[in-house]
């Protein structure tokens, strides 16, 4: 049963995520991922997506895990980690090799020797490669192919995207993992398992864009003709949005959420002009009253700010306003009401929350935007074991296979942090 469970874990600023899922028979027969579990808790040692504070860290990660096995009655032993924040780098490298063979016949190892060819190129001072994402391939000037295996030719080419983090940052969350007594399945940049959980192959194709509002930062990922286009992280986020209402305020950082949480609205237009409420309610003194609608343009600024950045990184790619698809957001920060209708006016495209679609359950938070990236690490995890395979095209799981590759090598190096 131990091998058939899958444990996603998603480090955030503010909160810890675990999603635990397991292989079952669906509703057709067939294997079907099922989502058992999946519970949060607050996150301390963690500021922007890397480990400020080691033992506080290990600490948040220890409850949220004691909290899954609760929940679960299932021991978890390994997991598959989101990494993200900003010391996270991508760049575009090309890998060529030549095919010297009688048949002239292309094979898995040759595409394996391509990547790992552009998997060659020079990485900055204190970074090291987290994954090499093939984006299309190219055999003998034939551009635009997507799966070589088979195909006759002598010269293969590939332009891949390389994602990179900084070693410190790697280390110190790996180190942070290990010391909870969990073992690390593999380290997975965070929108690349978003886009797993809430897109489909046939959005993949047209054209998609996914924003992870998180607390700190914002995470998008671009696809089109089913392959990674362009990636970013973008400096704000949620917490943001609390500091701006804590100085228009002038309140404290937590009075600010929970205002925030109760009476946040992304759309002043939908708030009455005379709503107002008391920071008495809250443990204020003194009798101020604050208008709602106050509070609604605070937040309205603030989301304008994220979705106006996430629209100049479409703008490098020629994508502004052109993806069919449209734009899908995930995270916490989304679930405030009128965040969708800010994101359309601003990036002038189809806007939706994502939800999980290629998982099943009974449990509620698997509609919850906020753990799709924790489903998604499991749902990538799934991908990686060749489980399933019927989801996913030879493409995406070709794709997984050399980037399991890299992983293999990362994980060696992990293991010899443990003390």
């Amino acid at each position: 049963m131990a091998d058939e469970i899958l444990t996603g874990l998603d480090i955030g600023s503010s909160t810890i995520r675990v999603a635990v899922l397991q292989m079952m028979p669906g509703e057709d027969g067939k294997p079907r991922l099922h989502v058992i579990g999946a519970v949060s808790s607050p996150s301390f040692g963690v500021h922007r997506g890397t480990i400020s504070s080691l033992e506080d860290a290990v600490s948040s990660i220890s409850k949220a895990l004691e909290k899954a096995e609760r929940m679960t009655g299932v021991a978890i032993n390994s997991a598959w980690v989101g990494i993200a924040g900003q010391s996270i780098l991508v760049q575009e490298s090309r890998g060529v090799i030549g095919v010297s063979r009688t048949d002239a016949e292309m094979r898995e190892e040759d595409v394996e020797r391509a990547m790992e060819a552009a998997r060659s190129v020079a990485t900055p001072t204190n970074y090291d490669i987290l994954h090499v994402i093939p984006k299309s391939f190219t055999v003998d000037g034939q551009r635009g192919v997507k799966d070589p295996v088979g195909m006759n030719g002598i010269r293969l080419e590939v332009d891949a995207l390389i994602i990179e983090a900084l070693a410190s940052h790697i280390k110190n969350l790996t180190k942070s993992v290990y010391r909870t007594g969990l073992d690390i399945d593999d380290l997975v940049y965070t929108p690349l398992a978003t886009a797993e959980a809430v897109l489909t192959q046939r959005q993949k194709e047209l054209g998609v864009c996914v924003l992870n509002v998180g607390a700190s930062s914002t995470t998008l990922a671009v696809f089109e003709e089913g392959d990674l286009l362009h990636t970013a992280v973008l400096p704000f986020g949620g917490d943001h949005i609390t500091n701006d209402i804590a100085i228009g305020l002038r309140t404290s950082i937590d009075v600010a959420e929970k205002v925030k949480m109760q009476y946040g609205q992304a759309l002043p237009d939908r708030v009455d002009r005379k709503a107002q409420f008391a920071l008495a309610d809250f443990g204020i003194e003194g009798e101020e009253m604050v208008k709602q609608r106050f509070i609604a343009e605070i937040i309205e600024a603030r989301l304008e700010e994220i979705f106006e950045a996430a629209d100049n990184e479409l703008r490098k790619i020629d994508r502004s306003g052109m993806l069919p698809v449209g734009a899908v957001l995930t995270g916490g920060s989304v679930k405030l009401e009128g965040v969708v209708e800010v994101a359309k006016r601003i990036l002038r495209l189809p806007c939706s929350l994502g939800i999980p679609t290629s998982v099943s359950s009974v449990i509620d938070e698997v509609h919850d935007p906020a753990f799709a990236t924790a489903i998604g690490l499991a749902v990538w995890g799934n991908a990686i074991r060749g489980v399933g395979k019927g989801k996913f095209s030879l493409g995406s799981l070709l794709k997984f296979k050399s980037v399991d590759k890299v992983a293999d090598q990362l994980r060696k190096w992990m293991k010899s942090l443990v003390p």
